[in-house]
Parts: structure tokens; C-alpha cells; sequence
């Protein structure tokens, strides 16, 4: 399915953005802080980065020449969240912000760059 160069892009861009391997994101998907973050439509639901996590647990998981136009679909909204969510940075020390909680739960740590 991935024919076009503007998915291949797309495909570069998630491999830069995203920079946990799938057991370190796998590990962070099962723990409370990572099921405390985000947005949710209800209390007892999971979260839209948490659902993405395992999604990308999944991508990184399957072969390049695999990806659907749905999972090339995914993987530009994943790098979008990812530049737009380091845009807004906080102040100071990220190591247990929220910030930086949601950020991994779409497979990126801020404090692995």
C-alpha cells in the first residue's frame, strides 16, 4: 500500500517523532500515570493517547510495506500531536508532569532527545 512519497514521508516523520521502542511503550501503557492522562469522553473509558499508544505499539510492530492507508492516516495525526504537544512545553522540571505523561502515551519522551 505504500506507494506515494508523501506516505513514506509521513512514515520518516513518525519514526522521528516517535522515539520509544514498543516493549518501553508497551511497559508505559500499563501503568496508572499513563491511564490518568488525556482526554476521555467518559471517566471509566481509555483515553484518546492511550488508544493511540497501542496503536503505535502495533505500527512499529508491522512491516513498513504493510501500513494501510488507515494506519498512514494514524501515523500523521501521531506526528502532528507529537509537534504540536513539544510546542507547548511547560516551564522547569518534566520528569512528572502531565505534559510529558501524555506525550508517551503517543510514544514520545521529551527526555529521551
Amino acid at each position: 500500500m505504500m506507494a506515494t512519497t508523501d506516505a513514506k514521508d509521513a512514515v520518516k516523520e513518525f519514526k522521528d517523532a516517535v522515539n520509544m521502542t514498543p516493549k518501553e511503550l508497551e511497559r508505559w501503557l500499563e501503568t496508572d500515570d499513563s491511564k490518568a492522562v488525556g482526554w476521555k469522553e467518559s471517566e471509566d473509558e481509555e483515553s484518546t493517547g492511550h488508544a493511540s499508544g497501542r496503536r503505535i505499539v502495533e505500527l512499529l510492530d508491522k512491516k513498513q510495506a504493510d501500513y494501510s492507508d488507515d494506519d498512514v492516516k494514524h501515523i500523521r495525526k501521531v506526528v502532528s500531536y507529537v509537534h504540536r504537544h513539544l510546542a507547548q512545553r511547560p516551564e522547569g522540571d518534566v520528569e512528572d508532569t502531565r505534559w510529558r505523561y501524555s506525550l508517551m502515551n503517543w510514544g514520545h519522551d521529551p527526555l529521551k532527545e
